[in-house]
């Protein structure tokens, strides 16, 4: 069977990473090739098969696929063939409104957009939430899957000890530094009109690293369209992590996390890891650049900062707004990752390629069942 995976333009990550990974321990009798972008080439395992994202090879290959494993947004010109299925694992729970329910946008986004969705079979769904704001997003009538987002199985494995260790090696953390991770998203206007402001930060590093000290390390993890983008900050107490290939290993390096509006928040919740909001523009976010689906001010399960200093300091008493915000994390757990229980990929495997064992392969299970 002829598997292509794509996740975010040409990474090999997420979820159709860990999808990959599982078949390849499974089965290996599958075909399997990956859409690549040629500057994260380096991070594919060594033989995989690979055709440049937005090339007439990467056409071809999901023209001629039986199963299309995505997690965005495929924005090329291709026929899906009769009999093949394509599944879209999306890449977050939504905070900020996705799709039509977007606030902004260039004229003719939506419409370009909208003709993958039409390529669909199966919308992958990490939590009851998901389900119903997905369904209204996309302006979708087919099959969604609430399986959790295979890509959070390893934060709950029985190797996350390791990864953890290794990833923090690899980095140069040491154990007796708190590694913060900061995953903003982007901010539409800017990126949209090319603005030098697309890759700023509006976070006080210096301040940062100043107040906290050299026991703090910060992980610099912007949105993947803006990577490559990010300003250089040349101190020993940053680290710009935007191009590490798999960010749940990041998750299990990180003592906690700050973002903003970025659906990582959702994820990292599955660690039981403490969650901080460097929320500064709050209001112009919700009001005039693309909107929410509830408000986070409301029930957060960590504090909301405005400013750098006000984010610092919830930092450096890490431990007593911890327990501050003990049943607001618990509440919002048990909403956004009720699905998150390890077996999120066993869940897809089951279901587009049979129980292991069964021998039924992906044209038993799927062409019968799919629209």
């Amino acid at each position: 069977m002829r598997i292509v995976y794509n996740s975010y333009n040409g990474r090999y990550s997420d979820s159709p990473r860990a999808v990959h990974r599982a078949l390849l321990e499974r089965d290996d009798t599958h075909e399997h090739l990956w859409l690549v972008d040629p500057e994260h080439a380096a991070t594919f395992p060594p033989d995989t098969q690979t055709a440049p994202m937005y090339t007439q090879s990467a056409v071809d290959a999901l023209e001629s696929a039986d199963l299309v494993v995505s997690n965005s947004h495929l924005e090329m010109d291709w026929t899906k063939r009769a009999g093949a299925t394509y599944v879209q694992t999306w890449h977050g729970t939504p905070l900020k409104r996705i799709h039509a329910d977007a606030l902004g946008g260039p004229p003719g986004l939506l419409e370009h957009l909208s003709l993958d969705v039409d390529r669909w079979d199966v919308l992958l769904s990490p939590n009851h939430y998901s389900t119903t704001t997905m369904r209204r997003a996309f302006r979708w009538t087919g099959e969604i899957l609430e399986t959790g987002y295979p890509r959070n199985d390893i934060l709950l494995s029985p190797q996350a000890g390791a990864v953890r260790h290794q990833v923090r090696t690899e980095l140069g953390i040491g154990d007796d530094r708190r590694a913060v991770l900061y995953t903003p998203t982007w901010r539409d206007d800017a990126f949209w009109d090319e603005s030098a402001d697309a890759g700023a930060l509006a976070l006080d590093v210096d301040h940062f690293v100043n107040e906290l000290g050299q026991d703090h390390v910060l992980l610099l993890r912007v949105h993947y369209k803006l990577t490559g983008l990010l300003r250089e900050t040349d101190h020993p107490a940053v680290v710009d992590v935007s191009a590490y290939p798999e960010i749940a290993d990041l998750y299990l390096a990180a003592d906690m996390m700050v973002t903003d509006y970025s659906s990582t928040m959702f994820d990292f919740a599955v660690t039981g890891k403490p969650l901080l909001f460097y929320t500064y523009d709050m209001d112009r976010y919700r009001e005039e650049l693309r909107g929410f689906y509830f408000d986070l001010s409301v029930d957060p399960p960590g504090p909301l900062s405005a400013t750098t200093q006000q984010l610092v300091d919830d930092i450096a008493h890490i431990d007593e707004v911890t327990q501050a915000h003990r049943d607001h994390y618990t509440r919002f757990r048990k909403k956004f990752c009720h699905r998150d229980d390890g077996f999120a990929t066993q869940r897809f495997l089951d279901r587009f390629f049979g129980p292991r064992g069964e021998g039924d392969g992906i044209l038993g299970v799927v062409t019968g069942s799919c629209a």
